[in-house]
C-alpha cells in the first residue's frame, strides 16, 4: 500500500484525485494541503512515499514545494498533477517520477500508481502489487539510449556512474560519456535487476566500478570510482548501499 500526500488549491481536484486513487486499492491518503507552509510540515511529519503536486497553487508554486522536497532526508517521489503542459520540463529536472494532466484520467493515473508500485518494490524487496503484474525482466547487458536523433546501445558493464544535471542526463562510461534527454528516473527503471543503484537524487553508480569509499560530513560519504570522479552518496541512500556492498 502506497502513502500518498496531496497538494492542490482546489479542493474538487484534490477530492476527486484522492477518490480514483482510494478506488485503485493501492493508495492510502496521508493528507492533503493547499499551500507550501501546510504542506511542508505534513510531509516532514507523515513521511509520505509519493506526493501528487498542483504546478500553479493560489500563493505558491508547485515547482518550489518541489525543490524543497529534494532536500529532505526521506524524499518521496514526485508525482505532478496539473492542468499545464508547458511545465514537463522543468517537472523532471526536479526528478519528478510522473506528470499527469487534468482532467483526470483514472487509468493514466492507474499507471502511474503501477509504477510507483514497482519503484518500492525494488527498492524494499516487497512483492509487487501491480495492477497488471509484469513478468519479471531479465537481467540486461546492454541499454538502448537516444542520443540525439541516434539510439545507441551502451553494454551496462561499461558504465561507470550515470548523472542528472542542468535537465540534462550523462552517462560515463569506461571510453566516452553519452548526453541524454531522457531523465535520470527513466534510466533507473530500465537498469532494474543490474548492478547500477541509485546512490543519490542526482546519480546512479555501477556496484562494480567503485574502488573506495571516502567518509564524508554529516554521516555521507563519497564514492571513488575506477575512472577516478567522486560521487556522492546522500544519507538517504547509504544504508542501502552498505548493504549491497556489505560494509
Amino acid at each position: 500500500m502506497l502513502k500518498a500526500y496531496i497538494v492542490d488549491d482546489e479542493p474538487l481536484a484534490r477530492d476527486e484525485l484522492a477518490h480514483i486513487l482510494r478506488r485503485s486499492k493501492k493508495v492510502e491518503i496521508a493528507g492533503e494541503a493547499d499551500c507550501m507552509e501546510d504542506a511542508l510540515q505534513d510531509i516532514v511529519r507523515l513521511k509520505p512515499e509519493v506526493v501528487f503536486l498542483d504546478i500553479q497553487l493560489a500563493e505558491d508554486s508547485g515547482l518550489d514545494i518541489a525543490r524543497r522536497l529534494l532536500e529532505l532526508e526521506h524524499r518521496p517521489e514526485i508525482v505532478f498533477a496539473t492542468a499545464y503542459d508547458e511545465y514537463a520540463l522543468k517537472a523532471f529536472e526536479l526528478n519528478a517520477m510522473d506528470y499527469i494532466l487534468k482532467p483526470f484520467d483514472e487509468k493514466r493515473i492507474h499507471q502511474t500508481v503501477e509504477k510507483l508500485l514497482r519503484i518500492q518494490q525494488n527498492r524494499e524487496g516487497a512483492p509487487s502489487l501491480s495492477f497488471d503484474k509484469p513478468a519479471p525482466k531479465e537481467r540486461t547487458d546492454k541499454l538502448a539510449v537516444m542520443v540525439e536523433d541516434r539510439i545507441m546501445l551502451v553494454q551496462v558493464g561499461k558504465i561507470i556512474y550515470i548523472s542528472s544535471m542542468e535537465g540534462k542526463t550523462v552517462i560515463a562510461t569506461d571510453d566516452r560519456k553519452y548526453t541524454l534527454n531522457e531523465t535520470l528516473v527513466t534510466i533507473e527503471q530500465k537498469l532494474q535487476n543490474t548492478p547500477i543503484v541509485r546512490v543519490h537524487r542526482a546519480f546512479l553508480v555501477n556496484l562494480d566500478a567503485i574502488v573506495e569509499i571516502e567518509p564524508w560530513f554529516h554521516s555521507t560519504c563519497n564514492l571513488v570510482m575506477k575512472d577516478g570522479s567522486k560521487v556522492p552518496v546522500s544519507r538517504t541512500y547509504l544504508k542501502e548501499l552498505k548493504q549491497q556492498i556489505g560494509f
